[in-house]
């Protein structure tokens, strides 16, 4: 079997943040954050700051099925927010460690098999 490797299109890429402010006043919002973080870990999302986290989706279908996920976990008290945005459009961030500046995050190689 050979496998073959193709580039998607930058507009049909999706990254699908999701973003929370949570509260962490009781022992229980802290028991309901933790599961909250660790479910988008779960789901593949990787942590780009604190309380922001995304993941890359091949397409817009894929991304519907992981913000219904996301909506699945949502705890019972919070904001959250959950954003979808182009390949193409997220290359276009600008990353910052101080004042030196990072490379974005680069999307997961896709590959076909045939």
């Amino acid at each position: 079997m050979q496998q073959q490797r193709f580039e998607l299109s930058g507009y049909k890429g999706m990254w699908l943040f999701a973003m929370f402010d949570l509260p962490t006043d009781t022992t229980e919002d802290i028991r309901n954050y933790t599961r909250f973080r660790k479910t988008l870990l779960q789901l593949g999302f990787d942590m780009l700051q604190f309380s922001v986290y995304a993941r890359y989706c091949a397409d817009e279908d894929a991304s519907k099925i992981h913000r219904k996920r996301v909506r699945q976990a949502l705890p019972p008290k919070g904001h959250v927010r959950v954003l979808a945005v182009t390949d193409h459009q997220f290359g276009k961030m600008e990353v910052y460690m101080g004042k030196k500046r990072e490379q974005t995050e680069q999307p997961p190689d896709q590959m076909l098999l045939l």
